[in-house]
């Protein structure tokens, strides 16, 4: 016993060293691992955006999904109530074939082509919004107003009814907008502005009936000849509308601003320039940028 006393020491710190000399070889292994910056940004309305960096932009805040800064959406920053890192794994990727491999110099085939024009970066959202808008004749403002309210700018955002995307389109009403992919924010946009168009000229440009058809559906607009009573149905169009109006307000006071310095006071001004202009004359009237929600019937 008196003699086997420092071979089982000796065995114990032999084992210890070992030990050690894994552990650190895992503690390298751990730091070697690239970093991701990915962030969850949490919305006020319960949804989340995975960025991989953002930019302050006074209201806004811009959310860049993409690390080369190729795709990006602009969140008003009221509505995002903190940040979270992003602790989902990354897709690995797999190691290049060996330089003397005939699999480094095939040339690709048909699907592979296809493969990659489709992973090409997506247009911005803002640009999505502008192309839909013109497409159908609506304001970029109120399709954003729209899609603020329905999903808070999450592409991948899913209601509790099964609506999808952007604008929540619902798959049946995906389906017959020809809209394949409901989380495609491309086609989702194009889909619902498609939509929201067929809405307004169904109820004479009714924003407010329109709006409530795209919440509650048009047979609850025609079943209360106007907007449901619907808790959530009146919150959701009330909050578009204000939404909208305070856009178009702040840009013509902004646009009135503007103007406003470059008039230069005449210095002897005639009768003939103070004359009022004759109906013939005067431009035509610019159209209403403000809606004022209707009383429920």
């Amino acid at each position: 016993m008196i003699q086997g006393k420092p071979l089982a020491t000796h065995r114990a710190r032999r084992i210890a060293t070992k030990a050690a000399a894994f552990f650190f070889a895992v503690a390298v292994a751990l730091l070697a691992r690239p970093a991701t910056g990915a962030e969850l940004a949490i919305l006020r309305n319960g949804f989340t955006i995975r960025h991989e960096h953002r930019l302050m932009m006074g209201t806004t805040t811009r959310l860049y999904l993409a690390a080369d800064d190729s795709n990006f959406t602009d969140v008003p920053t009221e509505e995002i109530t903190g940040y979270e890192k992003d602790l989902s794994l990354p897709v690995p990727v797999p190691p290049p074939p060996p330089a003397n491999s005939r699999a480094s110099i095939a040339v690709p085939s048909a699907s592979a082509k296809s493969g990659t024009a489709k992973s090409a970066p997506a247009p911005p959202l803002n640009e999505v919004v502008n192309l839909a808008s013109a497409a159908y004749h609506l304001d970029p403002d109120l399709v954003n107003s729209v899609i603020h309210a329905e999903s808070g700018f999450n592409a991948h955002a899913v209601s509790p009814k099964g609506a999808r995307g952007l604008m929540q389109l619902m798959p049946g009403t995906a389906s017959q907008l020809g809209v394949n992919d409901s989380f495609d924010p491309q086609a989702n946009v194009t889909g619902g502005s498609r939509y929201l168009r067929e809405l307004l000229e169904r109820y004479d440009f009714d924003l407010v009936k329109a709006l409530a058809a795209y919440n509650a559906g048009p047979e609850r607009v025609e079943q209360y000849r106007g907007v449901p009573p619907f808790r959530e149905t009146r919150a959701y169009v009330a909050r578009i509308v204000h939404e909208y109006n305070t856009k178009k307000t702040a840009q013509e006071k902004a646009a009135k601003q503007k103007a406003a310095p470059t008039r230069a006071p005449s210095k002897a001004p005639n009768k003939a320039a103070n004359k009022a202009p004759s109906r013939a004359q005067r431009a035509p009237k610019p159209a209403g940028t403000t809606v004022s929600v209707e009383s429920p019937r």
